[in-house]
Parts: structure tokens; sequence; C-alpha cells
């Protein structure tokens, strides 16, 4: 399998998919519904709803059923990253190579389009969940989404996140940190498609399992990548932890420590699928491209 083919082809398709979800442009009031469609089709992986439709397919789904939800999860990352990036959070004027939200429409607008995103999500999965699968089994993908994206996954992490800037903190606070803000969201992009597939708890561990080594994974090489990546691949500034004086895996462990617990992480995720019952390689090939890419 070509990962890099097999994530071209699931972005087109996602992307398809938001395009006919997100109001267009021309709808009153006109602003706030550029300001969103700006942010969204701005570029990105599309990794969150890849591994919702991936999640899907390891457990036996038919993952074309679940398109709405996983362009909802896109929808939620999209928000938290033009919130991100506001002058009270991180500050950053670029995000995908491109001015951030609020350097193109102002900080209000950029609030608004984010808080209409994180709504547009849930009205999303309610409108098709229901429409496609079973009432119980949606509404729990629905609670395990709003938890991850609330206080206790990732806000909470991103509080924490804040609070810590300048601070010497322990390996538990970083854990939490990375495990919250960033981490949350990929175990309910995985566990949904399982869920509203009505998975064997088997196969359900085997996932969230995955998804926490996954995520762990992801952010330590990111966390690296802001050390000693370069600028025009990554699409941002790199050296932005530093100036924002973050805890981060490379400033506790330091750079070679922080690339074998990267390692670690991905063995693990990769061990986790052993049990499941369909189509596992694109979630190996993309823990292992979490380290490549570092390396």
């Amino acid at each position: 399998m070509d990962l890099q083919c097999y994530l071209k082809e699931r972005a087109q398709v996602v992307e398809g998919t938001l395009q006919a979800l997100l109001p267009q442009e021309a709808v009153y009031p006109n602003v706030v519904h550029e300001a969103m469609r700006y942010s969204v089709f701005a570029g990105g992986k599309r990794l969150r709803p890849i591994l919702c439709l991936a999640g899907a397919e390891a457990v036996g789904g038919e993952s074309h059923k679940l398109l709405p939800i996983a362009c909802a999860l896109e929808m939620i990352h999209t928000y938290s990253l033009i919130h991100d990036d506001l002058p009270a959070m991180d500050n950053d004027d670029y995000r995908r190579g491109k001015l951030t939200n609020h350097k193109v429409y102002g900080e209000g607008i950029a609030i608004l389009a984010g808080d209409a995103l994180l709504t547009l999500a849930f009205e999303v999965m309610a409108r098709y969940g229901y429409a496609n699968f079973n009432a119980q089994s949606v509404l729990q993908v629905i609670g395990e989404i709003a938890r991850a994206s609330g206080t206790l996954g990732m806000i909470g992490g991103q509080v924490v996140d804040l609070q810590s800037e300048g601070k010497n903190i322990d390996e538990k606070t970083l854990v939490y940190i990375h495990s919250h803000k960033t981490g949350a969201l990929f175990r309910a992009s995985l566990r949904a498609g399982a869920l509203l597939f009505e998975a064997e708890p088997l196969y359900l561990e085997a996932l969230t399992n995955y998804a926490e080594n996954f995520g762990l994974a992801f952010q330590i090489t990111d966390d690296i990548l802001d050390v000693v990546g370069e600028e025009s691949k990554l699409g941002k500034p790199v050296g932005s932890d530093s100036r924002n004086r973050k805890a981060t895996y490379p400033v506790l462990y330091g750079l070679e420590e922080s690339r074998k617990l990267a390692k670690e992480a991905v063995e693990k995720a990769v061990a986790s699928l052993k049990p499941l019952p369909g189509e596992t390689k694109p979630l190996e090939l993309l823990a292992r491209y979490l380290y490549e890419r570092e390396t």
C-alpha cells in the first residue's frame, strides 16, 4: 500500500464532503461563512476524519457511511486551531502556510467562526448519525466526541498548557497536556467509527490502545519538528514552542530521548492492531510515518 496515495485519496473524499456540509460564502451573514470556509479549506492532512474512516474499516465497517461524522471531527479540529492561533492563546500569524483567521477577518469574527464550526459539527453528527446508524450508538459517539472536545479533553489540555507556559513542569503534567490537548480527539476519532458499527469490546479496546499511543507519538514528533523541522514543510514558523516558553518533550527529555519515546509509542500502537478483523494496514503505516517524518 502506498500511504501517500491513500492519504491523498481519502483527503479528497473528505474535502468534497466538507464542501457540501459547510454553508456557502454567499449565505448571509456572509463574513462568518467566508471565515469558516477560509480555515477549513486552508489545507491540512484531514488526519482526524481519515482516522475515523480507518477505524471503522479496521473492525469491518463500511466507511463511506461515516463521511459526515468524520467531517464533523475536522470541523472541531479546525475550530480549535482558529482559537489556538488567537493573540490571547498562541498568537500565531500563519497556519498551514497562510495567514491565520484572525489576521484576515479580525479577532471577533475568528472567534465566532470557530464557535460556528463547533456548533455545526454537532448538528451534522446528529442529523446524519441518526439517519444511518443505531440511535444509542449515535448518542454514545456524540457524548464521547463532546467529552474529548471539552474540559475533560482538548480544552482541559489547552488550559493546562497555557498555565504551564514559562514553568518547569514534571512528566505527569506534560503527559496530561498532550493526552488531552491532542490525544483526546484522536481517540474519539478512532473509536467513533468502531462504535457506530457496534464493534466487539475486544476490538474497541485494541483501537483505543492504538489511539493513545498514536496520539503520544504524534505529539512527541510534533514537538521535535518545532525544534528541527523546516518552516516550508510545516506551514508555520518553527520555534514557536520555545518563543512561547511551552512545555515540550525536547525541553523535558532532550531530542534523542524524545525520539526514543516516539519510536516506542509507534511500536506499541502497531502492536495494538493485531486483534482487529478488518483492514489495519493504513493505521500501521500512519503510525510508522509519524516517526519516519521526523528522522
